[in-house]
């Protein structure tokens, strides 16, 4: 396995795996302890939105969500505000971290006012969508035959890893716009490898590295308990 790109919102890896195991941890994300608003109590409402709306919108604001929670952890979180304005997620005040202060929830006119308290659990995304803490995907690492019309495509081109040459090959990931060029040349130039680029983004709940670590942990888990019930 090699690291290509490891931060706080992005987790790059090129790993040799099989395609089933490597959707097994892709659909394990979901499984994923995350930090989000479960209940909205609506004291006043003179916005536009109905209750409901407003309510659903709140719900989809990324909490961060820290190492120490647990299934036992239960935030308040308020907001009252008072217009001509527009309510942000970051008018949330409370216990929990907002992780984007600045996604509009609502427009408030001239002496209209909203004051409500927000509740935050955890949750896991095979809940509801909202508890999902990023993205997961992946695509075979390729190999791309060596003429000089591909390489100029295979060397301006911007994929997650760096192009290397093996002999008459290269060894790349490329967009898919990029390789579909290269099929108009030849249509037999571009063959999938055993390796994989594997991809986690996090939508800022919780570092992209956490997101997989906690994601082969919950697979092993459910690995585990199937192997229980066999028995």
């Amino acid at each position: 396995m090699e690291t290509i790109q490891n931060t706080e919102d992005k987790l790059v890896l090129k790993l040799e795996i099989s395609e089933q195991l490597a959707n097994a941890i892709r659909r394990s994300v979901s499984e994923v302890p995350t930090l989000a608003i479960d209940e909205v109590e609506i004291y006043k409402n003179d916005s536009a939105l109905y209750d409901e709306v407003l309510a659903h919108r709140i719900g989809l604001v990324p909490l961060v969500t820290e190492k120490s929670m647990s299934g036992k952890t239960k935030i308040d979180l308020k907001l009252v505000k008072s217009g001509p304005c527009t309510v942000y997620s970051g008018d949330l005040k409370g216990n929990a971290e907002v992780v984007h202060k600045n996604i509009p929830l609502t427009i408030l006119g001239e002496e209209h006012k909203i004051e409500l308290v927000a509740t935050a659990i955890l949750g896991l995304g095979v809940q509801h969508a909202k508890y999902n803490p990023g993205l997961c995907f992946y695509r075979h690492v390729i190999e791309v035959k060596s003429t000089p019309e591909i390489d100029k495509l295979v060397q301006k081109s911007k994929g997650l890893i760096k192009p290397e040459k093996s002999g008459s090959k290269w060894i790349c990931d490329l967009p898919e716009a990029v390789v579909d060029d290269i099929i108009k040349i030849d249509k037999d130039a571009v063959k999938d490898t055993s390796e994989l680029v594997f991809v986690v983004e996090s939508f800022g709940n919780m570092p992209a590295k956490d997101i997989f670590t906690k994601a082969v942990s919950a697979l092993q888990d459910n690995l585990d308990e199937f192997e229980k019930s066999l028995k």
